[in-house]
């Protein structure tokens, strides 16, 4: 088995290695701002998750590389169209792909991302590439979708707590779930196993989207990577907000419409008073109970797999990291 610090290894040599081949290519315009989000860095969870699972029935991580790669290009064309809909100047304490180049130059090189990370990952060498192929596409799909409800529920007030769950499945927990279950179907792992992977990751990638929401609001700038408070700013309807709505007394309600119908305002200021309402409402504390709900579910569908325990020990101690970071 391998271990964790060595999949990440095996990862970021891999992400260096294309990435810096991208430079060679033209026009360079295009593949400039690609090799510079890439070389950003972040966590590689995604590609991680592929690996780990692939180890779990196949020693040869190798083979599943072309895949992991995929999925990390794939969530890094994401993160440069979600950057300029969210309107967000800082990714990982650097300038966002479209600050540092242009609008223009985010968009056309995230569509190239999109289909190099369909290349990549065509060239894995599994009989069951067709399989993982079409999950990843599905996968591709519901992220547009989570996308999609993401910004509609910019324009709604009444955004209910179940609607918020069901987004971020598809915006963000999908794309964890399909990391495992690729990786798992290229290493020809049994179905139930596979379909195991796949719910312990969307359980792990709800709890991971919440403690995101949480270190948004209540994190530190200098670990978190980007500027605290940005979902406050920009009214985004977190689990936070919702449920403040929800159970806000009447004063507490009205000063929070109040933030959110406010155009012009101090964002120091705004992100203090909202915060301040959150605490004395308890929203951390409730948001907290569903991190520890979904984090717990994922590990028992992981203690339930027919696996021997030290084979799945470094899947569970990446799970509990991820839950544990502070950025």
């Amino acid at each position: 088995m391998y271990s964790v610090e060595d999949l990440q290894k095996i990862v970021s040599e891999a992400v260096a290695l294309r990435s810096k081949q991208l430079l060679d290519k033209t026009p360079v315009e295009l593949y400039a701002p690609i090799h510079y989000s890439l070389e950003m860095g972040g966590k590689r969870l995604r590609p991680v998750l592929v690996l780990l699972a692939y180890n779990l029935f196949d020693k040869d991580v190798q083979k599943a590389v072309p895949a992991a790669l995929g999925i990390e290009v794939f969530h890094n064309f994401t993160l440069l169209h979600d950057d300029i809909m969210d309107k967000a100047d800082v990714r990982r304490n650097r300038p966002t792909v479209h600050i540092k180049f242009s609008e223009n130059h985010a968009i056309l090189s995230g569509d190239a991302m999109a289909f190099k990370a369909y290349k990549y990952f065509l060239e894995s060498g599994s009989p069951r590439l067709p399989e993982a192929m079409k999950l990843f596409t599905d996968t591709a799909i519901e992220v547009c979708e989570g996308q999609q409800f993401d910004m509609d529920f910019e324009k709604r007030l009444d955004v209910k707590e179940e609607e918020y769950l069901n987004m971020i499945r598809l915006k963000t927990a999908v794309l964890l779930a399909c990391s495992l279950k690729s990786g798992a179907i290229l290493a020809n792992s049994p179905e139930k196993a596979a379909d195991q992977l796949y719910e312990f990751g969307i359980n792990l990638g709800l709890a991971f989207q919440l403690q995101d929401d949480l270190l948004d609001t209540f994190g530190d700038q200098q670990t978190f990577g980007k500027k605290i408070g940005g979902d406050i700013l920009s009214n985004k309807k977190t689990l936070l907000l919702i449920n403040a709505l929800e159970h806000a007394n009447p004063e507490q309600h009205a000063s929070l419409m109040e933030w959110i119908k406010k155009t012009d305002f101090n964002p120091e200021e705004k992100i203090g008073a909202v915060t301040e309402i959150y605490r004395h409402i308890g929203v951390k504390e409730m948001a907290e109970q569903k991190v520890d709900a979904y984090f717990n579910r994922a590990i028992a569908i992981l203690d339930e797999m027919e696996l021997e325990d030290v084979v799945k020990q470094p899947l569970r101690g990446f799970a509990l990291n991820m839950l544990t970071r502070k950025n």
